[in-house]
C-alpha cells in the first residue's frame, strides 16, 4: 500500500495506514527475524544536512536489520553542497544510486522540494522547525505501546514550541485522534506557532497554553519535554536566558499521575534531570528503540519487500 510513497509529513499516510505500520512495527518488535533479509539488495542513501543522532543511526539500523546498505553522508561538509551544488542536483544524484533517500535539511520546505525532483521516495528527517514525520511515527507507537491505544489522553508539550519540529508533527499527528486535550508549556518567547493552534480548533481539539510545568503536570498522562534549540536562535543572550526555563526532576515528578510516560524526541541537555531516569515513568530511551523498529516497518512498507 506504501510501495513508493515518501513521506514528507505525517498526514501524508492516512490513518489506516499509519495504523497499518504500527501493526508491522510491533510484529517485528516480537520476532526480530521477521522481514530479517527482506531489503537485501536495497540501498537506502542517508542525506543529512543537519547533525543527528538518533535519526540516522536507527534509520541506517533499521536497513542493515532488514538486510540492506547504507551510503550517504552525516556532514553536508563532505558533500558537493559546499562547493554550491543545488539541493535538486544532489537528490537527482543520490536517487540514481539508491531506492529511497532520507534526508534532513535545515531549510523548511526542502524535503518536499527533493521529492519533486527524486525519482525514488523521500523521507523526511526533518526540514528546519518544520516537520519530523518519523519522530511522530516513534512517538506515536511509544503512546500506543505504553497506553495500548492513541485516545482519551492529555498530552502536554513542555519547552521549545516555537522551533520544535517534533512538537509541530505530533501536535498536528494528534489532531486525527479521539478524545485527545493538549497542553502547551512554553515561555512567552517559545510559544506554539499559530498555524499549529489553528489546525487544532479547525479539527475541534481543545487545548490550552501556560507557563508553568507545575500547574499542568498532575493533568498530563503524557509529557513531552523537549531541549531550547541553541541552534534556532539568533542571538546568544536569549538562548542562555531560556535554555534552562523548564526542568523535570524529582519533585515535580511528585506533583504527577502515577501512569505518566515521559516522552522526549532528545537529545536533551538540562531540561530531564539525570535522576528521572530511573523513574518507571521515563519512557525516552524505550522510545528511540521503538523508533528503529518503526523505521524498519516503513522501509519495508515504501520499498514493497513485505
Amino acid at each position: 500500500m506504501l510501495k513508493g510513497r515518501s513521506l514528507i509529513e505525517p498526514a501524508d499516510f492516512s490513518l489506516e495506514e499509519t495504523d497499518g505500520l504500527f501493526a508491522l512495527a510491533e510484529k517485528i518488535e516480537s520476532d526480530e527475524q521477521y522481514l530479517r533479509e527482506s531489503c537485501r539488495g536495497k540501498l537506502l542513501a542517508t542525506l543529512f544536512f543537519e547533525p543527528s543522532t538518533r535519526t540516522r543511526l536507527s534509520f541506517e539500523a533499521a536497513m542493515l536489520r532488514l538486510g540492506g546498505s547504507c551510503l550517504g553522508f552525516a556532514d553536508p561538509g563532505s558533500s558537493s553542497a559546499v562547493k554550491g551544488e543545488s539541493l535538486a542536483d544532489t537528490v537527482r544524484m543520490a536517487a540514481s544510486y539508491a531506492d529511497a533517500i532520507v534526508m534532513r535539511n535545515p531549510k523548511e520546505g526542502a524535503a518536499l522540494l527533493a521529492s519533486n525532483y527524486s525519482a525514488v521516495p523521500v523521507i523526511n528527517a526533518g526540514d528546519g522547525g518544520h516537520h519530523h514525520p518519523t519522530q511522530t511515527l516513534t512517538d506515536l507507537l511509544t503512546i500506543r505501546r505504553l497506553r495500548g491505544d492513541i485516545k482519551n489522553i492529555t498530552v502536554g508539550f513542555c519547552g521549545d514550541l516555537k522551533f520544535g519540529r517534533t512538537v509541530h508533527s505530533l501536535a498536528k499527528a494528534l489532531a486525527r485522534y479521539e478524545k485527545i486535550t493538549i497542553i502547551f508549556i512554553s515561555p512567552e518567547e517559545l510559544i506554539i506557532p499559530e498555524y499549529i493552534t489553528r489546525h487544532l480548533q479547525k479539527h475541534n481539539i481543545e487545548f490550552t497554553e501556560t507557563r508553568s510545568l507545575e500547574e499542568a503536570i498532575p493533568q498530563l498522562d503524557v509529557l513531552y519535554m523537549t531541549r531550547v534549540q541553541k541552534e534556532r536562535f539568533f542571538n546568544e543572550e536569549d538562548y542562555i536566558r531560556l535554555k534552562d526555563t523548564y526542568v523535570l526532576n524529582k519533585e515535580k515528578m511528585a506533583l504527577s499521575k502515577n501512569d505518566l510516560i515521559i516522552l522526549h524526541p532528545l537529545p536533551r541537555v538540562n531540561e530531564i534531570a539525570v535522576e528521572v531516569d530511573g523513574d518507571p515513568r521515563a519512557a525516552y530511551f524505550k522510545q528511540a528503540k521503538y523508533g528503529m523498529y518503526v523505521r524498519m516497518a516503513l522501509l519495508a512498507s515504501i520499498l514493497g519487500v513485505l
